[in-house]
């Protein structure tokens, strides 16, 4: 079984409660699944053989929330080489804004420039179309789960 590693960026608590819940949900398909709050790319990448999957909302003008930031400005500067590395993405966002999900694009961009492979397609949950965000990331993490197999 996979060790899926959680990235968490949160301004106001909602990608924590989607992460809490994904977190569970692999557990209990026989996954190990840490959760990185505040993440940190040194600890993050120790386990070479760990699946990153980011959970992130979106702040601001397309920002990456404030505790994701210096996670995301090591992967920027120091930009590991990840090859080999898998990953996946869950962004929250509001479709009003025309960056919507920026922050979860924005690390998408980072990993796989670093060279790492995303698993399956990013999931983009709009809060203003999911009342509770945790039910889109079931569905998506249901079939995410088959693809880590």
């Amino acid at each position: 079984m996979a060790h899926v590693h959680l990235v968490i960026g949160s301004m106001l608590g909602a990608a924590e409660y989607v992460a809490e819940h994904v977190c569970g949900l692999l557990e209990e398909a026989g996954h190990q699944a840490t959760e990185h709050n505040p993440a940190r790319l040194d600890e993050v990448l120790a386990d070479p053989d760990g699946i990153l999957l980011v959970v992130t909302s979106t702040h601001g003008a397309g920002d990456v929330p404030d505790n994701l930031q210096p996670f995301t400005e090591d992967l920027s500067l120091k930009k590991p080489d990840l090859a080999g590395r898998r990953y996946g993405v869950i962004a929250l966002g509001d479709s009003s804004y025309d960056t919507f999900c920026g922050a979860g694009r924005t690390l998408d961009t980072l990993l796989s420039s670093c060279g790492a492979s995303r698993i399956g397609e990013r999931l983009e949950i709009d809060v203003t179309q999911h009342e509770i965000p945790e039910d889109a990331a079931e569905i998506w993490i249901r079939d995410w789960i088959t693809l880590i197999a």
